[in-house]
């Protein structure tokens, strides 16, 4: 079989990883045209039928032997199991934030969430942090502060996506390629399926199940929830094997910068001066880290290579 060409593979790499996050940065106008639907039900389903995705993947793949062979592993289903969780307070405080008005500030979460990322690898793995990193992270805590000051109110949607987001990718670094994209979303989704099983009958005991209810266009809309999650992580699963990090690392803010666009403009939400202020050292903070990134990158590539022992 002939070797695959590098070059073509990093390019093509690098087309699955902006196809997976321009999917993304397009998610809140999804999700707005399920109204009525609320945050509580659209994750609900989100779940499920992610689930159902994943299961006629896995069919179609011929893959089931590998999701078998990681349930044998407890080590792997443990850490599944914290994905799972993860993922799920990702997804339900995304939604509330989408519908309730807020994608600003859902934005700001994944604008931060790549500082938040080297931060955890120091804390956590023990990494050393360069200066400018530490640079970067200093202006991102004076933006939050900014923000916090002169908008009256700590903005929690945007932490609570940076952390869970952060901590799930810790999570997935642990898992590495013991577990492929498709098993570890069909795991994900399995383990939140009893959680999402309680959500609709409460919300079916409270305002009510929206699926059927509002129109075969919005039923057909909401039963696309598992495929539109499921092929922007298949897409990036692909996108990160080819492509180098560096250029996944800066393609990761097409989809807040999307999200921000979308909140600003499209939606019309509120942007005051203090905002403004916030934001605009956290786009310092990302231009200094993707800086550093980049020279440490290329030290990396030019440094001399030592005997293979």
């Amino acid at each position: 079989m002939t070797p695959a060409d590098p070059a073509r593979e990093q390019a093509l790499g690098g087309a699955f990883a902006f196809t997976a996050y321009v999917l993304w940065g397009f998610m809140p106008l999804y999700f707005l045209t399920l109204d009525p639907t609320g945050p509580w039900e659209v994750v609900a389903w989100r779940v499920l039928l992610s689930l159902v995705f994943c299961a006629l993947l896995l069919t179609v793949t011929r893959s089931w032997p590998m999701l078998i062979a990681i349930l044998r592993n407890r080590r792997l289903v443990l850490w599944t199991l914290a994905a799972g969780g993860l993922i799920y307070v990702n997804w339900q405080v995304f939604l509330i934030g989408t519908l309730t008005g807020h994608v600003i500030e859902t934005s700001l979460g994944y604008f931060i969430n790549p500082i938040v990322t080297v931060l955890l690898g120091v804390l956590v793995l023990r990494e050393r942090m360069r200066v400018t990193q530490w640079v970067a992270i200093g202006i991102a805590a004076l933006a939050v502060l900014v923000i916090i000051i002169g908008y009256g109110n700590v903005p929690w949607i945007a932490l609570t996506l940076a952390a869970s987001f952060g901590i799930y990718g810790l999570v997935k670094k642990q898992i590495g390629p013991s577990v492929d994209a498709i098993s570890g979303l069909t795991l994900e989704s399995l383990w939140l399926a009893p959680i999402a099983g309680v959500q609709l009958a409460v919300v079916a005991a409270t305002t009510g199940i929206t699926m059927g209810q509002a129109g075969p266009g919005h039923a057909t809309l909401l039963l696309l929830a598992g495929a539109i999650t499921a092929v922007p992580l298949l897409f990036f699963a692909a996108g990160t094997r080819r492509a180098p990090l560096t250029l996944i690392g800066i393609l990761q803010f097409i989809a807040p910068i999307m999200q921000f666009v979308t909140g600003a403009w499209i939606l019309g939400e509120p942007m005051p001066l203090e905002r403004w202020i916030g934001f605009g050292l956290v786009w310092v903070a990302l231009v200094v880290l993707t800086i550093d990134s980049l020279r440490a990158a290329r030290r990396n590539r030019t440094a001399p290579v030592g005997p293979v022992v």
